[in-house]
């Protein structure tokens, strides 16, 4: 049985250039993104959306998820450490014990957080662009869960967020961290991720709910954050005082989501059944 463990020791970086890194994580990071803004042409051209506003999508939207993710992971899952080091929160570096700075690139970033961020931009860019808010939500939230997609096979390239020791035959031995057959809990999560992509693009496609209701924004973040607190049943704990919790941060930070993403799905379910009966 053992035979058939998937042996996975592949490096992060790519290339080291001067000593700068480039690395599968923003490759992947970037790639998603893209793609997303792309399909996300498509759907402002088809809800009458200016090219303009869609053009600067891209900034907005890379703020918002960039430095969000990044407070998110260093608040709610390191603070003691950060708040004791400010300086590495927003800089790509880390003192080592030779007491230099060395550069490490940005090692945390919580999607909880930077969901939280690209709300707040969405806000933003809203106002800036004449768009309603909603509009903008369900836009947006039809590709989120592609982006998803693509941040966990990022973190499966990194060899993080691994799951707990497993006898399946299609277990990975993450070779950067120990010789165990774990869960690839990376790889549960992009596939989980995918499929709800093409199901609310489907239920897009085929008109049966209109933008700006919030139905899709409902229906992504409810479906993203169910899978994301079934599968942290197997995850290691990504912090040491997760331990012993019935619940970790990141189920627990979940929840909200969950129930935010019912109410706009019951909002517009009857909403839509009161335009029927009118």
């Amino acid at each position: 049985m053992s035979l058939l463990y998937i042996n996975w020791d592949v490096n992060p970086e790519i290339v080291n250039i001067l000593g700068i890194p480039l690395k599968y994580y923003g490759l992947l990071f970037l790639a998603g993104l893209v793609l997303c803004l792309n399909i996300l042409k498509r759907i402002y051209k088809k809800e009458n959306l200016s090219s303009q506003a869609h053009e600067a999508l891209f900034s907005y939207a890379l703020i918002g998820i960039l430095v969000g993710a990044r407070l998110g992971h260093c608040i709610f899952y390191d603070f003691d450490y950060y708040s004791q080091h400010p300086l590495e929160i927003f800089l790509p570096i880390q003192k080592g014990p030779d007491g230099i700075y060395h550069f490490t690139g940005f090692a945390g970033l919580a999607s909880h957080g930077g969901g939280i961020g690209l709300v707040i931009m969405l806000l933003l860019y809203s106002r800036k662009f004449s768009i309603p808010f909603m509009t903008v939500l369900d836009a947006i939230a039809i590709v989120l869960p592609l982006g998803g997609t693509f941040i966990r096979l990022a973190n499966l390239m990194n060899s993080e967020i691994i799951g707990i020791p497993t006898d399946v035959p299609w277990a990975f031995v993450f070779r950067q961290v120990d010789d165990l057959p774990r869960h690839p809990a990376q790889l549960y999560e992009a596939i989980s991720y995918l499929v709800i992509f093409l199901l609310v693009y489907f239920i897009y496609r085929k008109n049966i709910f209109s933008i700006g209701k919030g139905f899709y924004f409902g229906i992504s973040i409810l479906l993203i954050f169910i899978m994301r607190i079934l599968i942290e049943f197997i995850k290691v704990d990504q912090v040491e005082f997760e331990h012993g919790m019935s619940l970790n941060m990141g189920q627990l930070l979940s929840i909200p989501f969950v129930l935010l993403g019912l109410f706009f799905i019951i909002k517009s379910i009857l909403e839509r059944g009161k335009m029927k009966t009118s």
